[in-house]
Parts: C-alpha cells; structure tokens; sequence
C-alpha cells in the first residue's frame, strides 16, 4: 500500500464520501421527489462538496500524524508513516496543500450559493482540526466532541448545501415546506448517530493509546477518570444508542411498519451493539481495545447504509 494512502486513512476517507453520496442520492432526493420537488444543488457542484470534503479530511489525518509522532513511537511504532515512509516536511507539505485545495474548493461553494457562513466554516474547518491535533486532543473529552462533530457536519453539510440551492429557485417557500423539514429531521438523525458512535470510538481509542498519551502529558478520558470509570461511560454511551435508536422506531411510523427496519436494526446494530458492550468489559489490552474501536466503526458503517432503506420509505 503507498504509504502517503495509509497517511491520509483512506479507508475513513471513503466511507465520509460514502456518507454524503448516500444522504444525498438515497435520502434526501427520494424526499424531495416525495413531495415534488427537484434537486436544486447539481451534480457538479455536489462533486466539488464531497471532494473539499475528503481534502479537508485528508489534511486533518496528515496534520494529526504529524504531532503524534512521539506518541505513536509508543502507540503503534510498526504502523508509522511520518518519520519513517514520508518525511516530516513532506507532510507539511501535504497538509498545506490538501487544506488550499479544500477551502478553495469550499470557497467557490459559498459564493455559488451565496452563504457568507459556508465561508465562514471553511476557514474555520481547518482551524480546528490543528488546534485539535495540537491542544484539544490533549485535553480529553472537548477533543473526542470536536472530531466528533466534524463528521455529524457532513451530513449535515449536504442538506444545507440542497436547501440553499432550492432557497435561490423556490425562496422562502422551500424552506417552510414540509421536504425541507423532513429532509432536516432524517439527516440530523444520521448526524447524530455517527456523532455518538463516533464519540465513544474515540474514548476507546483513548484507552487504546492510553500508554503513549500518559508519557507525552495527555489528558484523555482514561487517562483523567481510570480504565473502570471510562469504559462506564462507554457503557452509558452505548446504551444511550440503543435506546434512542429503538424509541425511534417505536415512535416514527414509516420506521415501525417496516419489518425491515426491525430487522436491520436488530442484525446490524444492536446485536453488534450488545456485543461490543460484552467485549467491553472482557478486555484490557491495547490490541482488545483497537478490536473494539473497529467494531464501532463497523457499526456506524451499517448505520450510514441504513440510507438505502430509509429512502425507500417515502
């Protein structure tokens, strides 16, 4: 594998493009069609989306290598990419132009669409994902939220970007319209699961790279509150999932008539789930816990596919 593929995680990388060709083709589209509506974000412009997008990602791995190299000389020597397979300026290099290409890219979308905040974001993007590599890693649970919150905002980006793109065809109208709040309520709620999932991968990642982060003065989750009290609130967390998961079912009536659903969320997500809650609490070495973050990855994997049957509800 080419090492700089490795650098950027290119597996991460295609299942954030995957998430926004699926909110994008397989929900929100088939809503709009619901209720009548056409696409007012071209293809194009979407491609331009997804790939600032992936740039802007791509950045914020390279960046986050590029100041843990003293932690993964402890962490994961073997899987080193920086220092060894590319040199540190090389890196720079690399993050400085994965982030140019992504806020252009991210730029020209603000200006097509005519939302001064999108420019906003896009400059702030890459601020936050240094600061993050640099300080808010190290400082336990505001650095797991953060990164967090970056992969809810795309899919949140998605539906933002069509509703603009309607707004300047349809005016306010569109925006008041039962498609838009629709379009909105479905995709916060697959923001919001890859954002809790996401959070509580990342605080078993912290127990992964407890070793490391404790030598270079981090102050991680396990790290602050001990192995016990974190894998609690793993526990908590994942139990949380469950439950809103299943009270939506119950509570949403497109989702309860479908016997499909009951049985993807059964087999795809809360037996995985459950599981991993098992698993939990059996291990206690580095190797376990990155068998656990990979788990929850499959996890949210199978909760971005859910798309496909959700847009066949309307």
């Amino acid at each position: 594998m080419l090492p700089i593929l490795r650098l950027i995680r290119y597996k991460n990388l295609i299942i954030i493009a995957l998430l926004q060709v699926l909110i994008r083709y397989g929900l929100i589209i088939p809503i709009l069609n619901h209720f009548g509506y056409e696409a007012g974000f071209t293809d194009k412009r979407f491609i331009i989306l997804v790939i600032s997008t992936l740039f802007l990602a791509a950045s914020g791995y390279v960046i986050n290598d590029y100041f843990d190299i003293k932690i993964d000389r402890i962490n994961r020597p073997d899987k080193m990419v920086i220092d060894k397979k590319i040199k540190r300026r090389e890196a720079m290099f690399l993050h400085v132009i994965f982030t140019f290409c992504g806020v252009f890219m991210g730029l020209f979308l603000s200006y097509v669409l005519r939302k001064e905040s999108y420019a906003l974001m896009y400059i702030l993007i890459p601020a936050f994902l240094w600061y993050y590599s640099t300080t808010f890693k190290k400082q336990g649970l505001i650095g797991n939220i953060i990164v967090s919150a970056l992969i809810a905002l795309v899919a949140i980006l998605v539906v933002s970007a069509e509703f603009s793109a309607l707004y300047r065809v349809h005016g306010a109208s569109i925006i008041e319209s039962e498609a838009c709040s629709t379009a909105w309520f479905w995709t916060l709620g697959f923001a919001f699961f890859a954002f809790v999932v996401n959070l509580t991968r990342e605080i078993i990642k912290d127990l992964e790279d407890m070793e490391g982060d404790e030598k270079e003065g981090c102050h991680t989750v396990p790290i602050t509150l001990g192995v016990p009290y974190t894998k609690a609130v793993i526990g908590l967390l994942t139990i949380f999932i469950l439950v809103v998961i299943w009270l939506l079912y119950y509570s949403i009536d497109r989702l309860a008539d479908d016997t499909f659903t009951f049985a993807y969320f059964m087999i795809f997500i809360t037996l995985p789930l459950i599981s991993s809650l098992i698993y939990l609490f059996k291990i206690s070495t580095a190797k376990g816990y990155h068998q656990l973050s990979t788990m929850y990855k499959l996890i949210m994997f199978f909760g971005v596919l859910y798309v496909f049957v959700a847009g066949q509800l309307f």
